[in-house]
């Protein structure tokens, strides 16, 4: 994801969004077959280590293509509200699939065999590609038009480099996402088998799966309080601090009481900050970014959080095989407590998007 992000993005930012959205589509449900033919196969790790490049690569294409197909759509559609609401019902839409495709699974690959999930997720993905061809559409946004290829992609990246990392309200907030993407994935897979360990029964899969279920219930809850937040905080770099303190205080919580209870109760409220403050950072990061440069500088900011994924993840793990599980949740609220220097420099910057009424 790291390799393919920016290219992706300028795909978005020269062909258009819908076109990379429609790649993505398929470049998703063409490896998700390939992870049905290995496991069919019996193939060996390179295999499986191909099929997930392709993952990688088919969620480049959306990462930061849908974010700016919505944001121009809005704007060009005459939307005069806030982005943190819209931001907040997709996130709640998204924590009901994932809850609801999770259970699924589970029920299909239990009636049938584990590959059938995976036909049905690849007959999803096509269905997805043909709505998009049919109903999507680049509203607010114009394809580079009359010019070389090579000619837009070098313009296109000297602006986003001006919009993105050349603006220190931009540059401060990307690069606080380095920690936060580190550890959000780090924690979503630990606390499956931490959660068993303190179970007390391996076999206990239904446990294993709280880890997801959390995550999935936190989104449709957390984007629930999201319209509420511009009530009690004035500026969005403030609600971001106040978060992440709010979530390092939950995981390291986590990883010293160890008892299992309070343990999911602690993951509740993890799971409920990371999900409200994550469309207010969208806001912040949309307000300051130009529509034609959107998709790239969103795929950059992406880039980064996937970059923190590479960097820290190992370390993490790392931690959980010589010292726990729960060892290794205090050392994730620690790195996660990194990012607020950088969300105080964006602070400082007194941007246009801070206001929470912006």
């Amino acid at each position: 994801m790291v390799i393919f992000e920016v290219p992706t993005g300028v795909v978005a930012d020269t062909a258009g969004r819908r076109i990379s959205f429609m790649i993505g589509t398929l470049t998703l449900a063409a490896s998700t077959l390939f992870y049905l033919w290995a496991w069919q196969v019996q193939a060996g790790f390179w295999a499986w280590a191909l099929s997930s490049i392709l993952i990688g690569l088919g969620f480049t294409f959306f990462s930061g293509a849908t974010e700016a197909w919505l944001v121009d759509a809005l704007h060009d559609t005459g939307y005069k509200g806030t982005l943190e609401p819209v931001f907040a019902k997709g996130q709640i839409i998204s924590g009901i699939a994932m809850l609801t495709g999770s259970v699924m699974g589970g029920i299909i690959a239990q009636a049938s065999n584990l590959g059938v999930p995976y036909v049905v997720r690849a007959v999803l993905l096509v269905l997805t590609f043909v709505i998009a061809l049919v109903y999507m559409r680049d509203l607010g946004f114009k394809a580079m038009r009359g010019r070389r290829v090579t000619a837009q992609v070098r313009q296109l990246l000297r602006d986003s480099v001006k919009h993105g990392l050349s603006n220190p309200a931009v540059r401060w907030m990307m690069l606080s996402g380095i920690f936060g993407g580190g550890v959000g994935i780090f924690v979503f897979y630990a606390v499956q088998p931490y959660l068993l360990e303190l179970y007390g029964t391996q076999g206990a899969y239904g446990i294993a799966g709280l880890g997801a279920a959390i995550v999935a219930g936190s989104q449709i809850v957390g984007g629930l309080v999201v319209p509420h937040l511009a009530r009690w905080f004035r500026l969005r770099t403030t609600i971001l601090i106040a978060g992440i303190a709010g979530s390092a205080g939950a995981l390291a919580l986590a990883g010293i009481v160890g008892n299992f209870w309070v343990v999911i109760m602690l993951l509740v409220i993890w799971g409920l900050v990371f999900a409200a403050t994550t469309p207010v950072r969208q806001a912040y990061l949309n307000g300051l970014i130009p529509s034609q440069q959107r998709a790239t500088v969103l795929s950059f900011n992406s880039l980064l959080s996937s970059a923190g994924g590479v960097g820290i993840q190992p370390a993490l793990g790392k931690a959980a095989d010589v010292w726990g599980y729960g060892a290794s949740l205090v050392v994730s609220s620690a790195v996660s407590v990194l990012a607020v220097p950088f969300l105080v420099l964006a602070r400082r910057t007194k941007p246009d998007s801070d206001p929470t009424n912006s």
